[in-house]
């Protein structure tokens, strides 16, 4: 009997159109040989919709955002049967096996969808609800860095209250803290929405406004000179890396529009960096996946500075995933391909799915 994927997409977030792109490209890409696939979409109020069982390639994007029969907030449609009935257990022939959440930024990323399935008792791809949710949150992550010991620019926090209790000293700290260039980013947000790169004051100012229409908390970080690399890393307790490659945008930063719309940037895959520097990165991206317990997948983000300093930028729980992003590209380069990657991370979830059912409870 093939196994069952529910491929979760769509969702609540202002990734809502990158979440339909992957899903396209992970559903054709599947072995239908080896897993039967079920469409799941969450619209952007929320609601869901089960699809019928993929027989041919999806042709149109537009075939995945599906109408729900009902408005339903509860994922009645990750199973025929009453939400209260939902297991991982084969209850019926259509019953979903194991989930492959393909949800990007808030609502989806950030361990909320994670924490629905771990009640419903599902395996699911990628990370855990922890892992998510401080995957996430930039500052909270960053705090965990500092704590293992990683290298990292420097970064200050604030909350909206803050800022609109005295905004001059928000920016004076800014500017006496880390000084310009700097980045102002959402502390929750993917895909570098809302992200500013600021030279002057009257940057600051507007990036803050800009920053805080995504979230409540933002994050500013130094800006240096150098490279941005990155590296993929796979597996559970014993997660593995990828080659690295190197993202060389031809504006001044990779934003939303040079990731998505414009394909205004190069990737090079390998990165020309020495082997010294590869083993830090790997060594870096491997004692950061410990730190956060992340399992399944992730892409860490690098700087490599002029003299040949690594800093550890952030983590992505859930990366680009279309056959050109750079976490599939990666690893093609290491030697897996689009279709066995996937196999492998599905794997991957049972085998985690698994070893969570052998824990006991006494009362």
């Amino acid at each position: 009997m093939k196994t069952t994927i529910g491929v979760l997409y769509g969702g609540k977030s202002p990734e809502h159109k990158v979440s339909l792109q992957t899903a396209m490209a992970v559903m054709n890409a599947i072995d239908q040989t080896k897993f039967d696939v079920i469409p799941i979409y969450i619209t952007k109020e929320g609601q869901w919709a089960k699809g019928e069982k993929l027989t041919s390639p999806v042709q149109d994007i537009k075939q995945l955002e599906m109408k729900p029969e009902a408005k339903e907030i509860l994922p009645v449609a990750l199973n025929q049967a009453p939400v209260s009935a939902i297991s991982s257990e084969r209850q019926e022939e259509e019953t979903i096996d194991v989930i492959f959440p393909l949800l990007h930024g808030p609502n989806g990323e950030d361990g909320t969808v994670q924490g629905l399935l771990e009640l419903l008792n599902l395996p699911y791809v990628g990370n855990g609800v922890l892992a998510s949710a401080v995957g996430m949150d930039k500052v909270i992550m960053k705090n965990l860095f500092a704590q293992a010991g990683l290298r990292q620019v420097k970064y200050v926090a604030f909350l909206r209250k803050e800022w609109t209790q005295d905004e001059k000293k928000a920016y004076d700290k800014v500017e006496r803290e880390l000084g310009y260039p700097c980045f102002v980013k959402p502390a929750n947000a993917g895909s570098s929405v809302g992200i500013t790169k600021c030279k002057k004051r009257e940057d600051l100012e507007a990036a803050f406004a800009e920053a805080f229409q995504y979230d409540r908390k933002i994050i500013v970080e130094e800006a240096i000179i150098g490279r941005e690399v990155e590296i993929g890393v796979i597996g559970n307790d014993n997660p593995i890396c990828s080659v690295v490659g190197e993202i060389v945008p031809k504006k001044e930063f990779y934003d939303y529009q040079a990731k998505y719309e414009d394909g205004n940037t190069e990737l090079i895959i390998p990165a020309d960096i020495t082997e010294e520097q590869y083993q830090t990165i790997q060594q870096m991206a491997i004692s950061a996946f410990k730190a956060l317990d992340l399992s399944g997948l992730v892409r860490a983000d690098f700087f490599l500075a002029a003299d040949g300093t690594v800093y550890i930028n952030e983590i992505n729980t859930m990366p680009g995933f279309t056959p050109f992003s750079m976490f599939p590209l990666l690893w093609k380069h290491t030697g897996v391909s689009y279709s066995e990657l996937i196999e492998k991370l599905v794997q991957l979830a049972i085998e985690r799915h698994e070893e969570k059912q052998t824990i006991t409870y006494t009362f």
